[in-house]
């Protein structure tokens, strides 16, 4: 017999990952090869557009690298910044990081209909998924590009 709790435990969560990763890394053969290796780990991929005049945030892209693939988490630039090309120079250093420092050989991200699907397509990303009502009114994308 088992009990079912609810409450938010972060022994158990990593207790969990530990175990579902273990699982993972005995059934597939691609992540038992990456063990041990710099990319079986997150590693962190930050890029700032920061104004030389008075240090303020016009702008900045937020990832990280896993197996070859850059994650593109959040990409902002302020409004006042928009429709010059700030947001694709950002993007494009991260993509260009990726690539000659990480190895990396793809990107993906998420965006929702009314933020950029249209910009990143126009960076090359292709929209491999689509998930109506997520939340309900909004569709949001994952898409992905091929790198170097």
């Amino acid at each position: 017999m088992f009990r079912l709790e609810t409450e938010v435990d972060k022994a158990r969560r990593d207790l969990l990952r530990t175990r579902l990763r273990d699982t993972n890394t005995a059934a597939s053969p691609v992540l038992r090869a990456l063990r041990g290796t710099p990319d079986e780990r997150d590693a962190p991929l930050h890029v700032w557009a920061v104004n030389d005049f008075d240090d303020d945030l016009a702008g900045g892209l937020v990832g990280h690298t896993w197996a070859t693939w850059l994650h593109v988490t959040y990409l902002w630039v302020a409004e006042r910044h928009r429709g010059r090309g700030l947001g694709a120079r950002l993007l494009a250093q991260a993509e260009h990081i990726a690539t000659t420092s990480r190895g990396c050989r793809a990107a993906r991200l998420e965006t929702w209909d009314f933020q950029a699907p249209r910009f990143y397509r126009k960076q090359g990303y292709e929209v491999v998924s689509v998930i109506p009502d997520y939340p309900p009114g909004i569709t949001e994308y994952a898409l992905t590009k091929r790198l170097g």
